[in-house]
């Protein structure tokens, strides 16, 4: 078996933010967003527009979220984040306006290049135009944008742009029908 050089892997043109601003996240995401007992969407709306995000009236996030960097967030008025969602935000991850993230679905701004001996980092920003639904434990990755009022549905995962009023289901996620809304 061949032996991996990781010397070669350079992430050093990724910068997150200052390593003691992303130390502080660390500890406010674990004790705030990740903490189970912590029902009360204010206090983590306080802390996301603290640490930079830009945050929308009426915004409801559920107990045990991981966000990963909330200056690179925005959450348009009356979007609902459910219960252990992971907003894995490398690149820029906007949310618009009565947008639904269903419990344990993930945001996937960051994947790896596997035609690098190193799995390089390629980052890709998420975009949920206004009225998405994104379903339980379905994934979003890089460089989708999930266009108005568009549903992936649960355990679907999205690796290319969902047309406006479609709904999608699948691995990779397909449109199956058109969404009607009374």
């Amino acid at each position: 078996m061949q032996k991996t050089d990781l010397s070669k892997f350079n992430n050093s043109g990724y910068s997150p933010g200052g390593k003691i601003k992303r130390l502080i996240w660390f500890i406010v995401n674990v004790f705030v967003f990740q903490n189970r007992l912590n029902g009360w969407s204010g206090s983590k709306v306080f802390f996301l527009r603290l640490f930079g995000a830009k945050v929308g009236n009426n915004v409801v996030i559920k107990p045990n979220v991981n966000i990963k960097h909330p200056w690179m967030l925005s959450i348009g008025d009356n979007s609902w984040v459910g219960e252990q969602v992971w907003i894995d935000n490398l690149a820029q991850t906007t949310i618009g306006a009565n947008v639904c993230i269903s419990q344990g679905a993930m945001l996937l701004c960051g994947n790896h290049d596997y035609k690098k001996i190193a799995f390089d980092l390629m980052v890709g920003e998420i975009r949920l135009e206004d009225g998405v639904w994104i379903g339980a434990h379905a994934i979003v990755g890089p460089n989708v944008t999930c266009y108005s009022h568009s549903v992936l549905s649960v355990n679907s995962v999205a690796s290319s742009n969902l047309e406006a009023y479609k709904i999608y289901q699948g691995t990779p996620a397909v449109s199956i029908r058109e969404r009607v809304i009374d």
